[in-house]
């Protein structure tokens, strides 16, 4: 790699620092970082989009601009838009500044944007370098990217089980099989989320809070999923000063009289059957780029058959539980042959005190 290519890749790898200091508050936005460099290559201004409604990150770093950018060059991770959002389109912004050149990462999946803000840039004479870090900055941005184009929030599954395999004693009793310093992580990667999603049965059994424990303000959406509607009166979900909730239900099994058992605070929604991905395309649709599914077996498996998980995330703790009937993560998925099995890949594994947590991905 030249000298020349170094320095634009060290550029564009700044933009994509700064696009993650907005790693938790962006939804729907995607994260975006830009910096500008005056027409001899010094920096000049940088900025980063923080949160839905306020300036994008164009737009933050022509505001904190020291000079005239007048013949200079900008990189940003993320195609600019060119679109009346709730902000002004950055491409108008960028054309009046009198830039140059602009090295652009990767195009903007949104279909509003996707190709035209590239083109308007060079319909106005700005040299466009597409490309630059591309890798880097699909994974920044891989649940935007993900909703964006099936129209289904990113899903991750997570679980805690024994290193026999698991999750709760035939009594459904859990607590606790992993230790304080994993249970504590949970709360703090819930920040990561714009929604937890659970069942009707671990509503009733764990009577869960759901909550980062104060590290993201607002918290994430609480998310049930009932095909009864048979919810207790009482539950800390309940409690929508701590964070909203969401209540969606199959309305072709549910006994809707018992929607009186539901406070105000709470929102309802029905859907027409027990399909996962009707909860996954309905908070796409709210704006949810990455959701955690921290649900049962039953529909944690009907989340998987129905490509609404992307990621697992399993903390295995150093017990025995034993016994056929305990609880396990999934259900049957009624695999024949060895080759039918789903595949992970990327594992990454950490240890939290004497358990074991392990992130991977399904293979795209």
């Amino acid at each position: 790699m030249s000298e020349k290519n170094v320095s634009h890749t060290k550029w564009m790898k700044r933009a994509i620092f700064l696009a993650y200091l907005g790693k938790n508050t962006t939804s729907p936005n995607p994260r975006v970082g830009a910096v500008i460099l005056d027409k001899d290559g010094n920096l000049i201004s940088e900025g980063f989009h923080n949160k839905a409604g306020m300036p994008h990150a164009e737009a933050m770093a022509f505001k904190n601009l020291r000079k005239d950018a007048k013949g200079g060059t900008m990189y940003v991770n993320l195609e600019p838009c060119c679109h009346q959002g709730k902000t002004p389109p950055c491409v108008d912004k960028l054309i009046s500044s009198g830039i140059k050149k602009v090295y652009i990462a990767i195009e903007d999946p949104d279909k509003r944007v996707s190709g035209k803000g590239i083109k308007l840039l060079k319909e106005a004479g700005i040299k466009v370098h597409l490309g630059l870090c591309k890798k880097e900055a699909l994974s920044l941005n891989k649940a935007f990217i993900h909703r964006n184009i099936t129209k289904k929030a990113f899903g991750v599954l997570k679980w805690a089980m024994s290193i026999d395999g698991r999750i709760a004693l035939k009594n459904g009793k859990s607590k606790w099989i992993t230790n304080e310093g994993s249970r504590s992580l949970v709360h703090s990667f819930r920040a990561e989320f714009d929604a937890i999603i659970i069942g009707g049965n671990t509503l009733r059994r764990d009577n869960p809070l759901l909550t980062t424990r104060g590290s993201k303000k607002p918290e994430p959406l609480r998310v049930v999923f009932t095909k009864s509607l048979d919810l207790p009166s009482k539950s800390n979900l309940w409690d929508c000063n701590k964070a909203k909730t969401l209540v969606i239900y199959d309305s072709s099994n549910a006994n809707e009289s018992y929607l009186s058992r539901i406070p105000k605070c709470v929102e309802v929604e029905k859907v027409s059957s027990d399909n996962p991905e009707l909860i996954s395309k309905i908070l796409a649709k709210r704006g949810c780029n990455k959701v955690l599914w921290e649900c049962g077996p039953v529909l944690a498996t009907a989340a998987m058959r129905t490509n609404c998980i992307q990621e697992i995330i399993t903390f295995i703790a150093p017990k025995i539980l034993g016994g056929e009937n305990s609880m396990n993560p999934l259900c049957d998925f009624e695999f024949q042959e060895m080759q039918e099995v789903m595949k992970l890949v990327d594992p990454k594994f950490s240890l939290i005190g004497n358990d074991i947590c392990v992130n991977s991905s399904f293979k795209n």
